[in-house]
């Protein structure tokens, strides 16, 4: 598995099609009328990239059409977003979407290469408690041993994300303020990336997306201590929250949605929606997804836009308070 996730880790920028069956005659005639460019603006092996390709199949096989998974890391999802953003609104580009990059990249970039307007809002998939995850090698088997320890061993202790401005970066940087503790920051191209280094042994932890790292907790090659979210995650119920593990008032929840450049036709949107929400709503698929960690969620575009918007708001203060910049 490790060797797996190592492969994964350096082929960012794999361009990967996952095949919908053969289409029937006549099927040119409405949408859509080529493959799908699904645009997953980080490397494979991460969160982003596990649900994306758990979920695209089921997609090809509704549109009878391929689903072509196109990676594009950097910049914390801002370049895989830009190039969503300026490509053609007629529903063939398709955009996997996350909090990090919707809601705090803009509290966090003095320049943003884009803005939320230049997306049409298609479904909000999921929400993602973030998990705490440490190396074996770190002598502690909770929350409250953990921040002891760094407190022992100030500037000594890593922590790794997807990014710097990525969301288990803002996690992290709101743990060490809350605990009060000096945890230092070591960004990668991804979760694919950032999940090796955790398992070599080169951080100490991560606060990550469960999808890129809850098969190494189950391998028993890292020790999950708790989950980020106001309530127990679904599909980890034996982990106590942060706050349960002792850091009074901490909770930070992620979410990932499809977005499509804005200018894309309301049927189409629609037509769209409606699949993703079948998708998700199967028992079968509901229940790998909470087996990586995702919450199921669905909805309605409008239902997903005001989500945005609201987060955005919400995270602005919390940057500001944790003082991450990224120039």
């Amino acid at each position: 598995m490790k060797s797996r996730i190592k492969q994964l880790a350096h082929i960012a920028g794999a361009v990967i099609v996952i095949a919908g069956p053969p289409l029937p005659a006549g099927a040119q005639s409405g949408y859509p009328t080529k493959s799908i460019r699904w645009i997953v603006p980080w490397p494979p092996g991460g969160g982003a990239d596990v649900l994306s390709r758990m979920l695209s199949p089921k997609l090809a096989e509704a549109l009878k059409q391929q689903i072509v998974i196109d990676n594009r890391g950097g910049a914390a999802g801002n370049i895989g977003a830009e190039l969503a953003a300026k490509s053609p609104p007629d529903g063939h580009t398709v955009l996997f979407a996350y909090s990090g990059t919707h809601a705090i990249n803009p509290s966090i970039y003095s320049r943003m290469p884009f803005k939320e307007s230049d997306f049409a809002p298609i479904i909000m998939l999921s929400s993602v408690p973030q998990v705490l995850v440490v190396h074996p090698s770190v002598p502690v088997k909770n929350v409250k041993e953990l921040i002891a320890l760094a407190r022992t061993r100030p500037g000594q202790l890593t922590y790794g994300s997807s990014g710097n401005g990525a969301f288990n970066h803002l996690t992290g940087a709101l743990f060490a303020n809350v605990a009060k503790v000096n945890i230092v920051h070591v960004p990668y191209k991804g979760g694919g990336p950032a999940a090796v280094a955790l398992l070599s042994g080169e951080i100490t932890m991560i606060l990550g997306e469960p999808a890129s790292i809850v098969g190494f907790v189950k391998a028993g090659k890292v020790r999950a201590l708790a989950v980020t979210g106001e309530k127990r995650a679904l599909g980890m119920p034996e982990l106590p929250t942060m706050a349960e593990a002792g850091v009074s008032g901490y909770a930070a929840t992620s979410w990932n949605g499809m977005l499509a450049p804005a200018g894309v036709p309301a049927p189409i949107i629609k037509r769209l929606n409606d699949e993703f929400n079948r998708i998700i709503s199967d028992p079968e698929m509901r229940k790998r997804m909470l087996g990586n960690g995702y919450e199921p969620v669905g909805g309605s575009p409008e239902k997903f836009g005001a989500h945005i918007r609201a987060e955005i708001a919400k995270w602005a203060p919390v940057v500001k308070a944790t003082g991450v910049r990224v120039d």
